[in-house]
């Protein structure tokens, strides 16, 4: 598709400035789940055991949501170290196939646990 471009390169200051924007965003992004999981936690001690099913879910979406940063960070950090753009359309389209895979089978997964936890909530008590 893209031919080699001559004369294609990042300059160094520009690489590790994106590196560094890469690396932070990560940090602050583990912190965010730190911390939301952290509430998910006090959230859920405080829950009856009818609810479990609903905590499953939470914690399931928030363990995607975590996949899928992750991937997102790895794909951005091996963007800014692309050295053509023809690297950068072969990360894109392996970033791209490999997400939608992800997404299909994580749904399918989000799917099941409500199915469970919709049995479990119209269980009757005893």
């Amino acid at each position: 598709m893209f031919g080699k471009v001559p004369g294609f390169e990042v300059p160094h200051e520009m690489r590790a400035f994106a590196e560094k924007s890469v690396e932070q965003a990560k940090s602050a992004f583990d912190n965010y789940i730190s911390q939301a999981t952290k509430a998910m936690g006090a959230v859920e001690s405080q829950a009856d055991a009818t609810t479990s099913g609903v905590r499953d879910v939470g914690r399931q979406a928030l363990g995607f949501a975590e996949e899928n940063v992750a991937a997102a960070f790895a794909f951005a950090e091996k963007l800014v170290r692309a050295r053509d753009p023809q690297e950068i359309m072969q990360l894109h389209s392996e970033f791209a196939k490999e997400t939608m895979q992800k997404l299909g089978e994580q749904s399918k997964a989000m799917g099941e646990q409500m199915q469970t936890a919709a049995r479990e909530a119209t269980k009757p008590r005893t």
